[in-house]
């Protein structure tokens, strides 16, 4: 089941980029001085990336949990 581990971690470890990404996103949205309907509509795109990355992790995780107690 070491496929399971691995393959979790290599999950776990891009859903973690993608929320690195997310902040980095909002970071930019922030210093880049629109109004605030280009802030809505730009943290709404980083609000649909992040729940995605959250998933990816989350998905990740179980799979890393999965691997250790079937393994």
């Amino acid at each position: 089941m070491a496929w399971a581990i691995w393959g979790g971690t290599a999950l776990t470890v891009l859903g973690l980029a993608g929320l690195v990404w997310c902040i980095v996103m909002a970071l930019r949205a922030r210093k880049a001085g629109l109004s605030d309907e280009q802030i809505r509509a730009r943290m709404q795109t980083v609000v649909a990336l992040n729940v995605g990355a959250l998933a990816v992790s989350a998905l990740g995780l179980m799979l890393v949990v999965f691997g250790v107690v079937i393994g």
